[in-house]
């Protein structure tokens, strides 16, 4: 599903180059739960952000899908990233002045879904992720799992063959985030492709590979004997 092949990302500074991502190679298996840890700055959450296709400033060879694309043009990488990738952030990034149902709405607005295919999707998955008692309530009327949940709702709606959740159960109490590693569990086997980062060793073991980074390296790579046990 995804190749890495040398890629690279540095920003410059007065000091010269200072590399965020030294030849990275990686592969991802469709229907694979991988996680990439590390320590703070070890270029973690610039990699996600590379294979969600939010940054276009790196070097080397990215192909998802079989689409190369390091030779996309940035509208076609945008299309990609809308038909492809759903994400999950740590801080959720809900939108405030909308309900939980509108915000639901809001990836299918971008991927041009017709309003009454949009409303049948949206009930389906409020009562999907039980929800529905929720659906007219404001972010600010809901609690950090909760929240959390609608993130993982609106992530997945538009059903992406790949969803990225960077720090997913970082704002979370222990219970609340042992729900929502469950539930990214059961979207895995039920065949969608997961990338997560994270600090947690026991999040970690919910995917089937480990891989460490240190300073943009990828320094070691574990596989998951029994996930999430």
């Amino acid at each position: 599903m995804i190749q890495l092949r040398n890629v690279e990302r540095y920003y410059e500074t007065k000091a010269g180059r200072t590399y965020v991502l030294r030849n990275v190679n990686l592969d991802v298996r469709e229907g694979e739960f991988l996680t990439i840890m590390g320590p703070s700055g070890a270029g973690k959450s610039t990699l996600l952000s590379v294979l969600g296709l939010l940054d276009h400033a790196w070097r080397g060879e990215y192909y998802l899908l079989g689409q190369p694309v390091h030779r996309l043009s940035a509208r076609d990488r945008a299309a990609l990233n809308r038909k492809t990738i759903g994400f999950v952030f740590q801080q959720y990034h809900l939108l405030d002045d909308l309900t939980v149902a509108e915000n639901l709405e809001v990836p299918l607005s971008y991927r041009d879904v017709p309003r009454h295919q949009r409303q049948a999707l949206v009930a389906d998955t409020l009562d999907r992720f039980g929800i529905v008692g929720k659906k007219d309530l404001f972010p600010s009327q809901l609690s950090g799992g909760q929240q959390q949940l609608v993130g993982v709702a609106r992530a997945v709606i538009a059903n992406p063959k790949l969803i990225l959740a960077d720090e997913p159960t970082g704002n979370l109490h222990s219970s609340q985030g042992r729900e929502i590693m469950a539930l990214f569990r059961k979207l895995n086997e039920e065949g969608t492709t997961i990338i997560q980062v994270t600090h947690s060793e026991e999040n970690a073991r919910y995917g089937h590979r480990i891989i460490q980074l240190r300073d943009g390296w990828i320094v070691g790579e574990e596989v998951v004997a029994a996930a999430g046990t």
